[in-house]
């Protein structure tokens, strides 16, 4: 009798340890990018992936960085979404640049002191630079690009070249290190009300922190183009040029369009390889992906690497002289043309951008 009712504590104890790991609380840092005092949108969208792993989840963001850029990125970070519950502020002139060794030592530190159960960035140059660094150093294998959470351990990310999509189950320690597709996590309007309940704001103790550790990297410079564009990865409309445009010369037609229509400018890797424009703004697989409402392509052939990043637009517009160029099987509408014919022609009737 003592041994059998031993046996039913010891059942129930079991039972009872499974469904409390099962409702353990989770806490998630969001590695957050910044510019100009503001943190990116593909960040915000990374803090609304985290919301999606648990209705108790508490997020914070950790930003890194130096002088009143790095305050200012702050301040909006606590307010730019109502599920952050914190904001980490890691202030040195090692920070100032985005380069993997010193954020992988940061995140280091940082999971040491608040042992998060998930650590997510967005899977761009940023994230994708920084987060396997990091999860080396946690020894724990990440999981790259998602697009869906199923659960707080259970993810969908696409596979062959988004053909195929793969659901993971993660049953290794902690932290869950993940990227996502800030595409596949869009985030809804902020209200006055929400916006007024800013995070407290906390600076992180580098006290510990191996600043003067020789990285293999050294930030050179940092170019870029100035431009009234939108940005890429979250432009509503983004016209996108091909190996068809044949010179640097003749991609101006594109941006020339984007222009009137107030859009983002694009290109292929084919373009991008032969020097037309810079491979920032390359789209697809290995460039960015986006998810406009309105994707319109001119002298794209349609490789399957190119499709995998822009399956997620709402509208596909396809402009191609041959008429079984890849692209028009997922064009919403197609236009069988001489794009040298077709650019100037809509540049003419298009009315000038308010």
């Amino acid at each position: 009798m003592a041994t059998r009712a031993m046996l039913g504590v010891l059942r129930k104890h079991s039972i009872a340890s499974r469904i409390a790991s099962n409702y353990k609380l989770l806490s998630t840092l969001v590695l957050a990018e910044h510019e100009g005092g503001s943190i990116t949108a593909s960040s915000v969208s990374a803090v609304e992936a985290a919301k999606s792993l648990s209705e108790d989840n508490s997020v914070s963001i950790l930003l890194a960085g130096s002088g009143t850029s790095l305050k200012e990125a702050a301040e909006h970070a606590a307010s730019c979404h109502p599920s952050v519950s914190q904001v980490l502020m890691s202030d040195s002139d090692k920070l100032s640049h985005a380069l993997a060794e010193p954020w992988a030592r940061l995140i280091h530190l940082v999971q040491q002191k608040g042992s998060y159960s998930h650590i997510i960035a967005a899977s761009g140059s940023f994230g994708k630079n920084i987060l396997p660094r990091a999860a080396a150093l946690l020894d724990v294998s990440p999981i790259t690009d998602v697009i869906e959470i199923s659960g707080s351990h259970q993810f969908v990310r696409p596979i062959y070249a988004g053909n195929a999509l793969c659901t993971v189950r993660y049953t290794g320690s902690d932290p869950c290190m993940l990227t996502i597709r800030s595409t596949s996590f869009p985030v809804a309007p902020i209200s006055d009300n929400a916006r007024s309940d800013a995070a407290p704001i906390f600076q992180v103790d580098l006290s510990t922190f191996d600043e003067d550790a020789r990285g293999k990297s050294r930030y050179v410079k940092q170019s870029s183009q100035n431009t009234e564009r939108p940005d890429l990865g979250n432009a509503r409309v983004v016209v996108t040029g091909g190996r068809g445009l044949k010179s640097a010369e003749n991609f101006k037609m594109i941006e020339k369009l984007a222009e009137k229509l107030g859009a983002a400018v694009g290109a292929t890797r084919a373009a991008v390889d032969a020097g037309f424009v810079p491979n920032d703004l390359q789209v697809g697989q290995t460039g960015k992906i986006v998810a406009p409402e309105l994707y319109i392509a001119f002298g794209v052939s349609g490789a399957i690497q190119h499709l995998a990043g822009i399956r997620d637009s709402k509208v596909i517009v396809a402009v191609n002289k041959d008429a079984d160029a890849p692209i028009f099987q997922v064009a919403d509408y197609g236009l069988v043309g001489d794009l040298f014919e077709v650019i100037p022609e809509l540049i003419q009737k298009l009315p000038e951008k308010k």
